[in-house]
């Protein structure tokens, strides 16, 4: 089962807004916290994760969520014994959630591309 830790999460917003701030000072083509092979460091050791890694890492737990609460939906409407509607609601809004939360990570991610292409050379 997939647990979406919330604190966790929010202290991770909290930390790339943070992060976001200081390298609004940092010069173009070089971003705190990613070396030049594009990986980013974690308390300063470069990581092994990629930003198009831990995309698809999330595009894929949301995805997960999407489908557990779609099968829990319809196991309830069968009937199907052990499944309790409080099971079925307390996921469809974990999937919610998720989906939200990814695509507020998107248009955050649009206007980012939007403003560095709107950029003069």
């Amino acid at each position: 089962m997939s647990v979406i830790d919330t604190q966790r999460l929010l202290m991770e917003m909290r930390a790339v807004a943070q992060q976001t701030q200081m390298n609004n000072t940092a010069p173009i083509g070089k971003v705190a916290g990613i070396d030049d092979a594009g990986t980013q460091a974690v308390d300063g050791q470069a990581g092994s994760t990629d930003f198009a890694s831990m995309m698809r890492q999330a595009l894929d737990t949301v995805n997960d969520q999407q489908v557990k609460s779609k099968d829990l939906k319809e196991a309830i409407e069968l009937g199907e014994p052990g499944v309790e509607l409080s099971e079925v609601m307390l996921q469809a809004q974990k999937a919610s959630l998720a989906f939200q939360a990814m695509t507020q990570v998107r248009n955050k991610l649009v206007d980012a591309y939007k403003d560095v292409m709107s950029m003069p050379m």
